[in-house]
């Protein structure tokens, strides 16, 4: 079982005390990074009537985010396939017999 350590994690203007497991401190504090970015972000670009309001605009750019990545990932996968498909048939005909002239 993973050790838990403990961590503050600021989120816009307030502070969390989470604990996380060592091996995704990294991944926790970029994402965080990420998140305050975009808060300030929004700040600097959009009105807004308080904290709540930018961390709900990070809210919603963070989940599109991660069903465009899903999204893409169906693509690849479509793409994959055909050209693997478009691969045998090619493997097929350059296995084929050629007529002599």
């Amino acid at each position: 079982m993973s050790e838990l350590i403990p961590i503050s994690a600021l989120v816009g203007d307030r502070t969390f005390r989470v604990k996380i497991e060592t091996a995704d401190e990294e991944v926790v504090r970029k994402t965080l990074k990420t998140i305050n970015d975009k808060v300030l972000e929004f700040k600097t670009h959009f009105a807004g009537k308080d904290m709540q309001d930018y961390i709900s605009m990070v809210l919603l750019w963070f989940a599109t985010e991660q069903h465009a990545g899903r999204v893409a990932a169906v693509e690849l996968d479509n793409v994959t396939d055909q050209l693997n498909s478009i691969e045998k048939m090619l493997d097929g005909q350059l296995s084929e017999p050629t007529p002599s002239t």
